[in-house]
């Protein structure tokens, strides 16, 4: 398998480690300008938050949404880490995968709120439920994005069983189940219930899409 010269792991390293810090970085600007849009009774700064919110949007954390899982999976397959060998890898990229798709869904409230502001329409309670949406979802992105972080810096053990095969811990054609590590098992457990609750809250609004501009 192919593997990364010295000063190409380096390069990709920090430009991995930069787009996701700066990811973490542009949701939680998106969040209190969220808050700040929703909150405050100034018009000016509603209109500004909300015009800000889609040009952070746009320009900051589309962008990197994309670049940081990019050079993640550039960054796995040449280093002997591997895409699929460890637990904490596959996660990262089972967690960052969606929360770029998450991000691209939002792209149209935001907008339509951006519209809706310069335009005077989100006077009292116009638009309410999109507006606390987006509040919810923006600060369970920047939880999840927060648990990659720490799951880059600790690294917790564990070897999925191809990890496992390809270090001659098991072979092809075991049959006995393979057994998570104990933070897999915690972590596929808050998964589940934030995912559930994820999609309660926007059945019970909706959905993304089908939030009126009242």
């Amino acid at each position: 398998m192919y593997r990364l010269t010295s000063s190409a792991r380096k390069f990709v390293l920090a430009t991995h480690v930069t787009s996701s810090v700066a990811w973490m970085g542009g949701v939680a600007c998106f969040l209190v300008l969220a808050i700040a849009g929703f909150t405050s009774t100034q018009t000016q700064t509603v209109q500004a938050a909300y015009l800000a919110m889609s040009l952070i949007c746009w320009f900051v954390v589309i962008p990197l949404s994309l670049a940081s899982p990019a050079t993640g999976v550039i960054q796995a397959l040449g280093t002997p880490w591997g895409l699929t060998k460890h637990y904490w890898v596959l996660v990262k990229l089972l967690i960052t995968i969606p929360c770029s798709a998450v991000l691209l869904l939002h792209m149209l409230p935001t907008t339509r709120l951006a519209a809706a502001a310069v335009q005077g329409g989100l006077v009292g309670e116009a638009m309410q439920d999109l507006r606390v949406q987006l509040i919810a979802d923006s600060a369970v992105a920047l939880g999840v994005l927060l648990l990659t972080v720490v799951l880059a810096v600790y690294k917790p053990r564990g070897l999925t069983e191809a990890g496992a095969i390809a270090a001659g811990k098991r072979s092809a054609d075991e049959q006995a189940p393979y057994a998570l590590p104990t933070w897999m098992l915690w972590l596929r457990r808050i998964a589940i219930a934030a995912a559930v609750s994820f999609l309660a809250a926007h059945l019970a609004g909706k959905g993304i899409g089908g939030h009126g501009m009242h």
